[in-house]
């Protein structure tokens, strides 16, 4: 309800108390804390990039379903940014790269924040997205037999060891290439001759199995494993992560269960998923944040 209402206090001067009486306390509430956000001025980059910011907006909502409903919003903006003027298109692009990808990064919101990122990027810079997008469908396809034999190598190796598990192809996402031409002066073909994959499996258990059929099947290159079962990252990510060097390529292997692969997308959003008390779901995703906003 709140999420269909965000605009109401904002755009129709309709107070918070009728809102209160027609929905109840709690829509009010999260209404009035997306207003209260939409009107945040970020004045410089320098402040909009610094981390007490960021610290300080998530703390400003007291109930973290204000910034759910506040990237939705968001995320909504950004694929309908196309008719808007010049301008206002690149304020919007640039305050959701420097604040509002980096929030749903933060609480672990993968997918959000990937097209925030890419959706911002096209905008900010519209040839240089056009022009990976259209080396990446290139190389894309000189790749796809390689891609398919390694595919289908790890997937007999499954099955020969009775392990359960489906591999996907991973994509490499156009901002996140352009950032590591850019910053880390990588060429596009440095960053395109890795070959990413993950694998999802029915439990902790399987994912050490698999890692050790996939070391067994191609050789690991020394100090590129990760073990982020053992040690969740601070946003609660949770993977294996292993390179390994076969067919004259490397491959990059994420491996982790389905829960695991639902809170790597969605984050804070995806525990509502796993719990069937919507209060104790509440005061626990409000005690995570917490956590997560201090770390």
């Amino acid at each position: 309800m709140a999420a269909m209402l965000h605009d109401v206090i904002e755009d129709t001067g309709i107070p918070k108390d009728a809102l209160a009486e027609q929905f109840g306390d709690d829509v009010a509430e999260l209404v009035d804390g997306v207003s209260k956000l939409t009107q945040i001025e970020f004045r410089s980059r320098a402040e909009a990039q610094a981390e007490n910011f960021q610290k300080m907006t998530l703390a400003m909502a007291r109930d973290i379903r204000v910034i759910l409903v506040k990237l939705a919003d968001r995320l909504h903006n950004m694929r309908t940014l196309g008719p808007m003027p010049y301008e206002k298109r690149q304020r919007i692009a640039t305050e959701t790269l420097d604040i509002y990808a980096p929030i749903a990064n933060r609480l672990g919101m993968h997918s959000i924040c990937t097209e925030l990122e890419d959706l911002g990027f096209s905008s900010l810079y519209p040839m240089r997205s056009k022009y990976i997008s259209k080396a990446v469908d290139k190389l894309r396809g000189s790749h796809r037999e390689i891609i398919e034999e390694i595919r289908g190598k790890l997937q007999e190796k499954l099955e020969e060891r009775g392990l359960p598990g489906r591999i996907l192809g991973r994509e490499k996402h156009l901002n996140s290439i352009y950032n590591k031409m850019k910053f880390k002066q990588k060429s596009f073909h440095e960053i395109m001759d890795v070959y990413a994959f993950r694998i999802i499996t029915d439990t902790e258990d399987d994912c050490y199995r698999i890692l050790g059929a996939v070391h067994s099947l191609y050789k690991p290159l020394p100090g590129r494993f990760k073990d982020y079962i053992a040690m969740p990252k601070a946003n609660g990510y949770q993977s294996i992560h292993t390179t390994l060097f076969g067919m004259h390529v490397n491959i990059e292997i994420q491996i982790r269960t389905e829960e695991m692969e639902h809170i790597a997308n969605n984050g804070i959003a995806a525990h509502w998923m796993y719990k069937s008390d919507p209060s104790s779901v509440s005061n626990a995703n409000q005690a995570r944040v917490d956590r997560w906003v201090k770390g």
